[in-house]
């Protein structure tokens, strides 16, 4: 018999069909997925390659969207318990690998945040269901700016579901593969004990707390202009870090994720996948996202020159027209 299937590795290398095979296999109870060599849970799927993809016209850079976000829909109606042990850096493609399973485990060396406005694309994945989930306007404050969220804080901010201390992961996770056909609630009491026993940084407060009222009025807005608005009358040094920081990112991936959450607050997860893909492609055919690339993760010389450069310059039309239907190209779930 077998109690549990572990996932190990890159986060591209992680076949759909595998995990919709395991939903189905009567031998396998329990799905634990874990990243492979200690630092990170997974920071993302192979961006250069597709940027490259998209510059040539390749259709990888609708596949590679189009396979992750089979697998994230996968993962959000999965009936099988699914325990994701988010013990790293938990980035990009790792966020849709473990928020949408129904537990998510932190650690204190848990680094969660969605920095995708800096790099000219959207905080993709699901993001845009997940995130207006959160407390007040927290989501929309972590995809415009991709503040890191660290440690307990993840498990505070809504993110995670329960936190557990990094050296007793190995216990956890022998508990949860010795359970015998174990149930959800089976599963939910394993992770509930190793959380109580684990008291790191439980007096700590949470580290956006003393901001949070600041966050639900200075993010309350319809508009990005809006925010910025409104951070730069608040003046204090706090919306003076979150103005500066705003300044750097895309203006075109600024509106386009405050839209994607407006209209995902409201959408199931499918109806999210399918307008983010939708999104996607308009950022293969757009500059920014290339740009942004190009600037952080290849010359790294954190310069992009975006295009339009100002907030004003992006037109309300051709943000309208990224989310329209591609019609026989829409994602089908």
């Amino acid at each position: 018999m077998l109690p549990a299937s572990q996932l190990r590795g890159a986060c591209q290398h992680i076949p759909t069909l595998t995990v919709q095979k395991w939903e189905k296999d009567s031998k396998i109870d329990l799905v634990i997925i874990k990243g492979a060599g200690g630092k990170a849970f997974c920071a993302g799927g192979d961006i250069r390659a597709v940027t490259e993809a998209g510059k040539a016209g390749d259709p990888l850079a609708q596949d590679f969207f189009k396979e992750e976000y089979i697998l994230n829909n996968t993962i959000g109606t999965y009936e099988k318990p699914y325990v994701a042990l988010i013990d790293g850096i938990t980035m990009g493609g790792g966020v849709g690998l473990s928020v949408h399973g129904r537990f998510r485990v932190a650690t204190e060396k848990t680094l969660f945040a969605m920095p995708e406005t800096a790099i000219g694309l959207f905080p993709d994945v699901g993001g845009g269901y997940f995130l207006p989930r959160l407390q007040g306007r927290l989501g929309l404050f972590l995809a415009l700016t991709g503040f890191r969220l660290r440690g307990r804080d993840v498990l505070r901010a809504g993110v995670a579901t329960h936190f557990v201390e990094s050296e007793k992961i190995a216990a956890l996770e022998k508990d949860l593969v010795d359970l015998k056909s174990p149930s959800i609630s089976d599963v939910a009491k394993v992770l509930d004990l190793h959380q109580q026993q684990s008291g790191l940084d439980a007096d700590k407060p949470f580290a956006l707390e003393q901001h949070m009222e600041a966050i639900n009025r200075l993010f309350d807005a319809s508009s990005v202009e809006g925010v910025i608005e409104n951070l730069k009358k608040d003046g204090s040094p706090f919306a003076k870090k979150q103005a500066e920081t705003l300044s750097k990112m895309s203006p075109t991936s600024m509106k386009l994720t405050l839209k994607q959450l407006q209209h995902g607050a409201s959408m199931s997860l499918q109806e999210v996948l399918i307008m983010e893909f939708r999104l996607t492609q308009a950022c293969m055919k757009g500059q920014d996202f290339y740009e942004g690339v190009r600037a952080v993760l290849i010359d790294k010389d954190q310069s992009p020159k975006w295009q339009p450069g100002t907030l004003e310059e992006v037109s309300e039309q051709s943000v309208e027209d990224s989310f329209k239907s591609l019609g026989e190209r829409d994602l089908k779930l």
